[in-house]
């Protein structure tokens, strides 16, 4: 199912190759320049992860907590999880959608799992510059 929706996906937003499948039934995929995410095949469903960006040192703690509200029920993340990579340098969005599913609602929710993604690139971008303002 995935490798078919994959296939559709690549080819409709003509994003050149179709991705390789590596160990553990996972398909890089390269959105863009600077968007790059993997997709895990479930059975049933799929698993998106992606980097948001690096864990900044600055009011960290801050963070966590903005983090840790757009969490709570996943009202802030579409239904993802931030959390942390597991050498804790790097912030992560992740989605899990145990379910078969069409090629709308794939290209749907991977669609909804992007924004998101970006979303959180561009509001650490914000509050890194916001806490280095304030420290100086």
């Amino acid at each position: 199912m995935l490798e078919n929706h994959l296939k559709t996906l690549v080819e409709e937003l003509e994003l050149g190759e179709m991705p390789k499948k590596e160990a553990g039934n996972i398909y890089p995929l390269q959105i863009n320049p600077e968007l790059s995410l993997v997709i895990h095949e479930l059975d049933p469903g799929v698993a998106f992860w992606g980097k948001i960006g690096p864990s900044p040192i600055v009011k960290r703690e801050e963070l966590f907590i903005l983090l840790m509200k757009a969490n709570f029920l996943g009202q802030g993340t579409g239904g993802g999880a931030i959390g942390l990579e597991e050498n804790e340098n790097f912030l992560t969005l992740s989605l899990v959608l145990p379910y078969d599913m069409n090629y709308k609602m794939f290209k749907d929710a991977l669609e909804d799992f992007t924004n998101y993604l970006d979303y959180w690139r561009e509001e650490l971008i914000r509050f890194k510059e916001t806490a280095e303002q304030n420290i100086l």
